[in-house]
């Protein structure tokens, strides 16, 4: 009996055994020695395909960084008093060319801080941007909200991230009409795709919203409005249609159910995408239709249908060329298990990370059999445990950051530590 075939019969132990996790850790902070617990991060799980095929790769394994990020800073108003500063929900994390993590977060909305964070503390900037050391590089971003409560100059409901070929910030919004792109100190908005506030959908959808056109069921089909926007990803490779470099490619998700293109200047050039169950379709209500969009090393397109559990895979005409579904072998009931994902830093890309908020964990699938081989943590609030995973990257060495929203409210590192 060959290793494949002994785990295929250790199925139903294992989904038993599934959740269980070794603690471990010691956390020391502001001169305080605390024992605490650390925790074993990675789950192992049978191969299982979706397809009926097997997969020969072995998943790597991470343990979290419990002292990254470095605590935030204090700082003092003009009465002398300290404040510290919190990030509230985190939207997105993505990674320069430098290793640098950039991180869009809530703190500074409407009722961004909860009265739990602490009376004193303060929202953090809205982009924070650290080394891998989880030092903070800088930060930036226009903090303004207006009298309506909604924000002055970025997008509302900061949400996905992206960092280009160039080192320019990318920024989308699920409560606004924009997709921003930024130079990299966020000194200077480069471009911007769509109107602030103005959405691609009926005046009547919202009448009482400081944004009436933003939300659900949005119209699909303008080609200089969008709505609500959740990600966004840029391809230095020249277009298939237009040849030129730096097309930016669009989660049109929250209002919208579509992948839109637009060219480097931001005219349109396509979309693709539609509500409903079927090929290629996006689930109806809820959000996230599409959640993410990620460009592959194999010049495929990668979008999330988050409340359907499954991965749509398209070429970059929006040809559908196959279905990915996240279906643990255990069966595990839960909803929204594809929230984002990103890959292997290997030029194949052998891996590829799911985030699955549904279950809070984060899957990984060998890329190419679309199959789960392995997982990184479980729901709970201790280091290596995630509530309300919403975003996933990975640095050069093959380290694996995600970001939590809502009830998470923070960054987490996780060391690769084989293969």
């Amino acid at each position: 009996m060959d290793i494949l075939e002994k785990m295929d019969t250790m199925l139903g132990d294992w989904a038993r055994k599934e959740g269980i996790m070794t603690l471990t850790r010691t956390h020391v902070a502001a001169g305080f020695l605390v024992l605490g617990v650390a925790v074993g991060l990675r789950h192992s799980v049978p191969t299982f395909a979706q397809s009926g095929g097997r997969s020969a790769s072995k998943a790597p394994t991470f343990k979290v960084d419990p002292f990254w990020p470095k605590p935030l800073p204090m700082v003092k108003d003009a009465e002398g008093q300290s404040h510290l500063w919190v990030t509230g929900e985190v939207g997105a994390s993505c990674i320069d060319s430098h290793d640098h993590i950039i991180t869009v977060n809530r703190g500074f909305l409407k009722d961004g801080l909860l009265r739990q964070e602490g009376t004193q503390s303060i929202p953090a900037p809205p982009v924070i941007v650290y080394d891998t050391d989880g030092n903070i590089v800088t930060t930036w971003g226009d903090a303004t909200i207006t009298d309506k409560g909604v924000t002055a100059t970025l997008p509302n409901g900061i949400h996905g991230c992206f960092a280009d070929a160039q080192d320019n910030i990318w920024i989308a919004g699920n409560a606004d009409g924009i997709v921003q792109k930024w130079s990299h100190d966020g000194k200077q908005m480069l471009l911007q795709i769509g109107t602030k506030g103005s959405c691609d959908g009926p005046p009547t959808l919202r009448p009482q919203a400081p944004y009436p056109t933003c939300g659900e069921p949005g119209s699909n089909g303008s080609r200089v409005l969008l709505n609500n926007p959740a990600d966004v990803a840029v391809d230095p490779n020249p277009d298939p249609v237009t040849g030129q470099r730096g097309s930016v490619y669009v989660a049109d998700g929250y209002g919208n159910h579509r992948v839109v293109v637009f060219d480097s200047t931001g005219k349109y050039l396509r979309q693709w995408g539609s509500s409903g169950t079927g090929p290629g379709q996006f689930v109806a209500t809820g959000g996230g239709h599409p959640h993410c969009v990620v460009l592959g090393n194999d010049g495929l397109v990668y979008a999330c249908d988050r409340g359907q559990n499954r991965i749509h895979v398209f070429d970059k005409t929006g040809a559908l060329k196959r279905t990915i579904q996240i279906d643990p072998p255990d069966h595990m009931k839960a909803t929204s298990r594809a929230d984002d994902l990103t890959f292997s830093t290997d030029p194949a890309q052998t891996f590829m990370f799911v985030v699955d908020l549904g279950s809070d964990r984060v899957w990984i699938l060998d890329r190419v059999a679309g199959t789960i081989v392995g997982s990184v943590g479980r729901a709970g609030h201790m280091a290596g445990e995630f509530t309300f995973p919403h975003t996933a990257a990975v640095d050069s060495r093959g380290n694996l950051y995600v970001a939590e929203t809502v009830g998470g409210r923070r960054n987490q590192k996780f060391l690769r530590v084989t293969p």
